[in-house]
């Protein structure tokens, strides 16, 4: 396995990791390497089925060229600050130097480390198949996110509430580095290690925050609070991206805020069926703090946790008031835009928030499936049927009952009457829209997913892996890479979710 390597993050020092080798399995069997992912590191097809590359994801053999270690941080949990944390189960091997940018590649699983906190160090089949499923919908929607190279499998025995099986993901992304690794100095009056780690960043991944016009003379505090403004941002862009989707983090501990905006650490996740504004996809949040409409929230305070971190090297508290202020403008703007391209309108009209927050009330009364409701409003204005044309465009998308029927928009509503309403003043105002109305359906298909990464379907592949079966596996990394597209013969994964769907519970061992 030849790659080349940097390894930015251990030339940081010791405060920031421990050096400590991987714990390998018993038997390690690749179940699964996605190519693409492997491509960003220059790595084949034919070298993600060697030996050697399974030596290395399985926690059997250092990453050569590598240095490995686990991460210090700390962190808020649940809004309470929870004090030293750490990679309790992840060993980052090294970094690697790809065709088009560097890459740092984290095993999730591989033992314990300093900081498991009285855990095994392990991660099991379970909730590892969902985690990598979960960046591949993530990647197919075009959220930012941390990717998933591999999974491995082995014979380990891991007690959960029940024993269950070993697993490995090996995770990449540019950086793994959290609010919480900055919370985690500035908590043990560190100032000079902030700031470090804040100089690491902003070279590696925030060079803009480093610019300075011609002429212009600023205190040398300026580009931190320019790195605050730009986290800010990408928070604030993330938090938009999840709301549209429907999806819901579960547990978005500071611990778990990606400083590059990515989607970070995926545990009792879920993206929504029925629609419920309050919706907690995370069984273990009785007080539902991290419930889908609290989600920006939760982020904006998070961003102010961040923002207290870098008070120890920027003493303006007036200047960080103002950067975190722009989270609301910017998520608000990013909404705008997100949902007008859902409901296929190109141009923002005044009344467009009363029409958007109107689906959304009509929605949550019949508690209407998320994602369906957007993509059969595609067809719905003026019609009762899909002419042919239109199945062409969606192969009957979201029935999934082999009629090659699509389903009408009103009938996702138990107040059919309150969706005809809202239907109607949707449809008056795409006439005041001059794109003709092909073009509108296919700009709805391109931005409203047909395949969702649904709890009940990420449960199918978990039981198929489970069984050694690995084609359903295969059908959902494929599909979700694609979710617009609608593929013949895979009607059954765009279908309704079944009853039992709704009984499935996930949580912080998910």
């Amino acid at each position: 396995m030849k790659v080349n390597t940097y390894n930015s993050f251990a030339a940081l020092g010791l405060e920031f990791y421990t050096r400590l080798a991987t714990t390998p399995l018993n038997n390690p069997r690749l179940v699964h390497a996605d190519h693409a992912v492997g491509a960003l590191l220059g790595l084949s097809p034919q070298a993600l089925s060697t030996p050697e590359f399974l030596a290395v994801v399985s926690g059997s053999a250092p990453l050569p060229g590598g240095d490995t270690l686990a991460t210090v941080y700390s962190g808020h949990q649940f809004g309470v600050w929870a004090g030293q944390l750490g990679d309790g189960r992840a060993h980052l091997l090294g970094e690697i130097v790809g065709p088009q940018g560097n890459w740092e590649v984290q095993l999730k699983g591989a033992g314990m480390t300093p900081y498991s906190r009285m855990g095994d160090g392990r991660a099991v089949l379970r909730s590892s198949v969902r985690e990598y499923l979960a960046s591949q919908a993530m990647v197919g929607l075009g959220i930012p996110t941390t990717r998933a190279l591999s999974l491995v499998s082995a014979d380990d025995p891991v007690m959960r509430e029940t024993v269950e099986t070993a697993a490995i993901v090996a995770r990449v992304a540019p950086s793994f580095v959290r609010f919480g690794s900055f919370e985690h100095w500035a908590s043990r009056k560190r100032p000079d290690l902030v700031r470090q780690l804040a100089d690491y960043v902003i070279e590696r991944f925030y060079p803009e925050c480093l610019s300075v016009a011609a002429g212009v003379t600023e205190s040398p505090e300026a580009r931190y609070v320019r790195f605050l403004e730009a986290v800010v941002r990408r928070t604030a862009l993330l938090m938009a991206n999840w709301q549209v989707v429907g999806f819901c983090h579960g547990v978005m501990n500071t611990d778990n805020m990606s400083i590059l905006g990515l989607t970070l650490d995926y545990g009792p996740y879920g993206f929504m069926d029925g629609f419920d504004a309050r919706h907690i996809c995370n069984h273990t949040d009785t007080n539902g703090r991290y419930a889908w409409h609290a989600q920006p929230a939760v982020a904006h305070w998070n961003l102010y946790q961040l923002a207290n971190s870098l008070f120890s090297i920027v003493p303006d508290a007036e200047a960080l008031r103002n950067a975190l202020d722009a989270f609301e403008p910017t998520f608000l703007n990013a909404m705008q835009s997100y949902m007008s391209k859902k409901l296929g309108l190109k141009t923002w009209q005044a009344g467009d928030e009363v029409l958007i927050d109107d689906l959304w009330s009509v929605m949550q009364a019949s508690h209407a499936d998320f994602s369906m409701t957007f993509r059969q409003l595609a067809f719905a204005p003026g019609l009762t049927e899909a002419t042919p044309g239109q199945l062409a465009l969606d192969l009957g998308g979201t029935v999934g009952d082999g009629s090659g029927s699509l389903k009408p928009f009103i009938d996702l509503f138990v107040d059919r009457e309150a969706a005809g309403a809202w239907l109607i003043r949707y449809r008056d105002r795409v006439a005041l829209e001059s794109t003709p109305w092909q073009q509108r359906v296919s700009d709805m298909l391109a931005v409203n997913p047909l395949y969702v990464l649904r709890n009940y379907l990420a449960q199918q592949v978990i039981e198929a892996t489970q069984r050694g079966d690995f084609s359903e596996l295969e059908n959902m990394m494929d599909l979700l890479a694609a979710p617009f597209s609608a593929r013949a013969g895979m009607e059954r994964y765009a279908a309704l979710p079944p009853h039992w769907a709704s009984k499935i519970e996930v949580s912080c061992s998910s």
